[in-house]
């Protein structure tokens, strides 16, 4: 329940503006705040009150109050680009994972769509999977703001109770995710490889732990929604159904400035921002076996004639001889290529989670005992500077011919 405290309450009456719901209101005689029987306990008043004069106490949902929770949401993240509002691929891929989910739950599956001209991008949520979109336009929606977002998200999953939520672990995800799991005092499971639904109806929430070198399977039995984040490029895109029809429920959105304490004032694009590996069809990736960094040189020669992206492990970024975002694993960059070349790559698990999406994987290295050539489609035992000069030598004359 939201509790307040009357001798911390100032009447300021900033809970009253921001709560969404009209749930909260100061009293006009004794000029403290009183809650109202419509509240969602969305944690909004708490996160603006400056006197910390309010606070929710949460227990754990019994038995009862778990059959309330239904459906499965997945956040709609889209992104500009040129000037173009587009949906971020992770959305359709949580898609296709949340159309498998919710089946099995015997549920339907919804997305949280925010922002301001974001009506577009509807259609083409049903196409994925969707049954329904819950649209949230707001002026203050126009770019992504942790206050904004987690306000308008939170109050929307406060009314309706979804059994599991999901959110892409992009930048944005990563930020907005745990502020909910937080507001609504819910648990997250960030990074997840794999999510199933086990015979009691619980979420097995799977990902890497203990620096990579275990999978756990985790569960969030005492509270609703299961909460989980997700890695672009861990679940495959499904293919759209463009007969597919679904629902557009419009958010009565309320949301003020005083909500948001933080502004946008101006964005700079990283130079290393334009390499996106996580986009490749081809990946020509390199680890500590090329030895020395000069030697990357092969490994960009080879790449060029594949019309391929170059990419490393963990251990050629720390040495700097690539920048971050051309880094595959688990503290990199998860992606998903048509074939992924491992060359000179031992195959940690650190690694492995971060490219076992792939379509084909092709291992060459010294070591027959690597881990690589466990998962790998095509392994080649042997020196990559003996075997990658004779492979350029054969691209270049399938070209000639």
């Amino acid at each position: 329940m939201l509790e307040v405290d009357i001798e911390a309450c100032t009447g300021c009456r900033v809970c009253e503006r921001v709560c969404p719901f009209a749930a909260i209101v100061v009293d006009p005689e004794t000029k403290k705040a009183r809650v109202l029987d419509n509240c969602t306990l969305c944690g909004t008043c708490v996160n603006a009150c400056k006197f910390d004069a309010l606070s929710i106490e949460r227990k754990a949902v019994s038995k009862e109050e778990l059959l309330m929770y239904k459906d499965v949401f997945v956040w709609g993240e889209w992104e500009r680009k040129e000037d173009k509002i587009k949906t971020k691929n992770v959305v359709f891929e949580l898609l296709g994972k949340g159309r498998e989910l919710a089946d099995k739950l015997g549920e339907s599956l919804a997305v949280i769509l925010a922002g301001k001209d974001i009506e577009h991008l509807t259609e083409e949520l049903f196409y994925y999977g969707a049954d329904k979109v819950y649209l949230c336009k707001h002026e203050l929606l126009d770019q992504y703001s942790t206050d904004g977002y987690a306000t308008v998200i939170s109050s929307v999953i406060a009314v309706e109770k979804p059994s599991i939520v999901l959110y892409g672990a992009t930048p944005n995800g990563r930020d907005l995710a745990p502020r909910i799991a937080g507001r609504l005092a819910l648990g997250l499971t960030a990074d997840c490889t794999g999510l199933d639904i086990d015979e009691s109806r619980q979420l097995i929430q799977t990902r890497p732990a203990f620096g990579g070198n275990i999978m756990a399977s985790i569960f969030s039995p005492y509270t609703r929604p299961q909460m989980s984040s997700v890695r672009p490029n861990v679940f495959p895109k499904p293919k759209p159904d463009k007969t597919k029809q679904g629902i557009v429920e419009e958010v009565d959105v309320k949301l003020s400035p005083i909500n948001i304490r933080t502004k946008i004032i101006e964005e700079i694009i990283s130079q290393d921002e334009g390499i996106k590996i996580e986009e490749a069809n081809i990946l020509v990736s390199a680890g500590r076996g090329i030895g020395l960094k000069e030697n990357l040189s092969l490994i960009y020669e080879m790449a060029e004639e594949l019309d391929a992206t170059v990419s490393g492990s963990r251990a050629l970024i720390d040495l700097g001889w690539l920048p971050h975002p051309q880094q595959v694993g688990q503290s990199g960059k998860t992606v998903a290529p048509n074939l992924y070349f491992a060359l000179g790559i031992s195959g940690a698990i650190q690694h492995l989670v971060g490219m076992t999406s792939s379509d084909t994987i092709i291992a060459i290295n010294k070591d027959p005992d690597a881990p690589i050539f466990k998962i790998a489609d095509f392994g080649i035992v042997g020196d990559i500077f003996e075997i990658i000069p004779e492979f350029i030598k054969m691209l270049r004359t399938k070209k000639q011919s």
